[in-house]
């Protein structure tokens, strides 16, 4: 039967183990020196090695080498039962599964027993922070003053919550996050123990996958290994765990700061159709972002896990980069890393996240063009031949093509009185665009990112036609309390007459034109509309 990477490898030896030779190198002076404590508590990220350094104070406090600094020799029965998973003198209790007084008061009427086969019974009770309150009551004085034969080692990811009266019975340790190149250096040991290839770059993107976490690498590469032999490509590695190129991400911080949301969006796209999980992305961005803050606040000699060409290429970003721009742009994109991924359209958060960063200005707005059956240039008289019959200028059929309403005067009450209001044309709310997103800006800071997903279709009366492209950009919009009052007030004070807003889906939206108006449409255009 297969073994997982992480279990078939496990370090069998203090020097084994990757990164956390503070802890390591202390139990093993305290073996050697026979001065190891009733109780330890370590604490730390999964998968940095707590568990695995428990079964190996374990093994050194049993081992059966004549020198104590060789414990644990690996060699001896002791050494080899604990590996194997044989030793009755180690118990290993799950305090997530064993949370209640009672498995603790069991607990403590066993532990009087004397060893059946080494010298001391350890016990290791993994996540111990699951306890109950009552538990770790119940725990304290045997904790305290344990039977001389009897060692506890307690592990924990979450430190904090711990009781202090817990703490303060026990030598504490506390294990760091392991660096990429720490990671890298074991995956590649691990390469050549299971005789197969891997390429640098995929190398590099589990290692940064890892964050830290040694087992979850190691999980991850076993995730791609098929066979002995096989070669382990950046391309597979990227497929298989949904990470974005490196390129990528630098590509659209590049984006963004050339303040491109175009480019900046067919990047995004271009990666999730090639695999990339949304999710995984924004936390590429966040980490990526992050090291571009550090170099921007710490300068160039900052210690960054990035080759020299990396570096360089960073601190030119950092350098372009406004501070609070950066500190903006990692909240947003860690934002959208913690959205639920259940979401109907998974890579929403992530475009929104980027969307937001953009500058509150619209985009180029295309204007509608009106496309009528058939055209004809207007012939003047004095080219128009004498025996030409006359064509009659025939008033045209409705067309839904033509999204421009004409100018109409409509009637508001003032006081009481009848006073006509003169309805704004299209054009002018469109001259007005651009100033009108810049303030409402001013009062809100997410309504230019909305603002920029639409644009101005029509006016009905003294109301502004606003449509969006996308259902869900005129949802939030509507969402937004007192959008469509703030952008009235503003275009009123822009055009000098009473306005409202009205938003629309643009694929929904149709303008019927009056009949009698067509003619002073098609005046408008600049040409006579044929009947034909």
């Amino acid at each position: 039967m297969s073994q997982a990477l992480y279990r078939k490898w496990r370090p069998q030896t203090f020097a084994d183990v990757i990164g956390q030779e503070h802890i390591t190198r202390t139990l093993q002076n305290s073996v050697a020196a026979d001065r190891v404590g009733h109780a330890y508590l370590l604490c730390g990220p999964r998968g940095t090695g707590k568990t695995t350094s428990a079964r190996l104070l374990a093994k050194a406090v049993n081992c059966l080498h004549d020198d104590p600094a060789q414990r644990p020799c690996g060699q001896c029965r002791i050494c080899q039962s604990v590996a194997d998973g044989r030793f009755l003198d180690l118990i290993e209790i799950d305090a997530a599964s064993n949370t209640g007084v009672d498995d603790i008061r069991d607990l403590r009427d066993r532990i009087n027993f004397a060893p059946s086969d080494g010298r001391f019974k350890v016990y290791i009770i993994d996540e111990v922070h699951m306890l109950s309150t009552a538990a770790f009551n119940a725990l304290l004085k045997t904790l305290e003053e344990p039977p001389p034969h009897v060692k506890f080692v307690l592990a924990t990811t979450e430190e904090h919550k711990v009781p202090i009266t817990i703490k303060s019975r026990c030598q504490q340790f506390n294990f760091r996050l392991l660096t990429e190149a720490e990671i890298t250096a074991r995956l590649q040991w691990l390469a050549v123990q299971e005789d197969f290839t891997i390429e640098p770059e995929a190398l590099t993107m589990i290692a940064r996958q890892g964050a830290g976490s040694l087992r979850d690498a190691e999980s991850l590469l076993d995730q791609l290994v098929v066979s002995p032999g096989d070669v382990i490509t950046a391309e597979r590695t990227q497929s298989v765990l949904g990470v974005a190129s490196d390129t990528a991400v630098m590509e659209l911080v590049n984006a963004w700061l050339n303040r491109d949301g175009a480019a900046g969006l067919a990047l995004i796209h271009q990666a999730l159709g090639a695999g990339t999980d949304a999710r995984q992305f924004c936390r590429q961005m966040v980490a990526y972002l992050r090291q571009l803050l550090l170099l921007q606040a710490a300068g160039a000699e900052i210690v960054l896990e990035a080759t020299p060409e990396e570096k360089a290429a960073m601190l030119a970003q950092a350098q372009r980069a406004p501070r609070q721009g950066l500190i903006e742009a990692v909240k947003k994109f860690s934002e959208a890393a913690l959205t639920p991924a259940s979401s109907w359209q998974p890579q929403l958060p992530l475009e929104l996240a980027f969307i937001e960063l953009l500058p509150g200005e619209p985009a180029a707005i295309i204007q509608p063009q009106v496309a009528p059956a058939a055209t004809a240039v207007a012939a003047s008289p004095a080219t128009t031949p004498a025996a030409t019959p006359t064509a009659p200028i025939v008033s045209p059929p409705p067309s839904p093509a033509v999204t421009a309403p004409l100018p109409q005067e409509s009637k508001t009450k003032v006081d009481g009185a009848a006073t006509a209001v003169t309805a704004l044309p299209l054009a002018t709310i469109q001259s007005h665009w651009r100033e009108m997103v810049n303030r409402a800006g001013a009062e809100n800071k997410n309504m230019p990112a909305l603002l920029n997903m639409g644009k101005p279709l029509a006016v009905e009366g003294n109301t502004a036609v606003i449509g969006f492209d996308y259902p869900i950009f005129k949802m939030k919009f509507d969402d937004t309390r007192g959008a469509s009052q703030l952008l009235g007030k503003i275009l009123s004070d822009l055009t000098g007459q009473p306005c409202h807003i009205r938003t629309v889906n643009t694929g929904d939206y149709t303008v019927t034109i009056d009949k009698n108006d067509f003619t002073a449409l098609a005046d408008e255009l600049g040409g006579v509309v044929s009947e034909e």
